[in-house]
């Protein structure tokens, strides 16, 4: 049982991000279009019955942030020494595992990590635990996306989802698809 999570904000490009840790790591990567109400009976569950507490240092060990400041910076900066505490169900963490080796500057279709994971036909399933995502950006759910090639569903919005790609250099990515709802 987890028995801390804290948060600290970040600001990228004028906006206020926000970033959540337990003990374990990194737990949570908050929109600037979200805030920490948006994801209260999610904490609850993490850690029931305490409040987040912000502790600027704890996070800045993880070293999310000055990941985050180089990737937005245009950089393509290593994950693999941030600590990561992935929460959610064994389908849900196969499906963020495998977001996690989608390269830089490359994407990937729901069916393609359906398939991956060895459920090809779970492709929706695919598209639910994508959107679930708890670390966007860092595991770049950004990447994925339709069929046929268009943007489909993303957590930080259609907008967000064209400048992720636009950044990483990715290109034949068509707009005109769905924007997803909340997890």
């Amino acid at each position: 049982m987890r028995k801390t999570l804290v948060w600290d904000k970040l600001n990228i490009e004028g906006r206020e991000w926000l970033l959540l840790a337990t003990e374990r790591g990194v737990c949570r990567i908050i929109f600037p279009h979200e805030g920490l109400e948006d994801f209260r009976g999610w904490m609850q569950r993490i850690v029931p019955g305490s409040e987040p507490q912000q502790d600027a240092a704890v996070i800045k060990a993880t070293g999310i942030g000055e990941w985050l400041q180089s990737y937005f910076a245009g950089d393509e900066p290593e994950i693999s020494n941030i600590p990561l505490d992935l929460i959610g169900t064994s389908f849900q963490q196969q499906v963020w595992n495998e977001l996690g080796r989608v390269p830089y500057g490359e994407t990937r279709t729901y069916g393609e990590i359906a398939a991956a994971v060895g459920r090809p036909q779970a492709v929706r399933a695919v598209g639910a635990a994508n959107g679930a995502n708890p670390i966007p950006v860092l595991l770049p759910c950004h990447r994925i996306i339709g069929a046929n090639r268009k943007l489909t569903g993303f957590r930080g919005g259609l907008e967000m989802k064209r400048k992720l790609l636009d950044l990483e250099g990715i290109q034949g990515v068509e707009d005109g698809g769905y924007s997803r709802f909340l997890f």
